[in-house]
């Protein structure tokens, strides 16, 4: 599984908008690794911010 496919399913799981940091306890990956797949993310359009450093997957 790639990184990115990783970060998306445990934004998915967590049922709610989170934090990169929540992310990065959730899934135990390092934080620097977290923002790279997050960019990656939001550049392809698959997550979202609801509000301000919040991030859920789009719909």
């Amino acid at each position: 599984m790639e990184l990115t496919d990783q970060i998306l399913a445990v934004i998915e799981k967590a049922g709610a908008p989170v934090t990169a940091g929540q992310i990065v306890e959730l899934s135990g990956v390092d934080r620097k690794e977290v923002d790279k797949a997050m960019k990656k993310l939001k550049t392809t359009e698959k997550i979202t911010s609801p509000k301000n450093c919040y991030w859920e997957a789009a719909k």
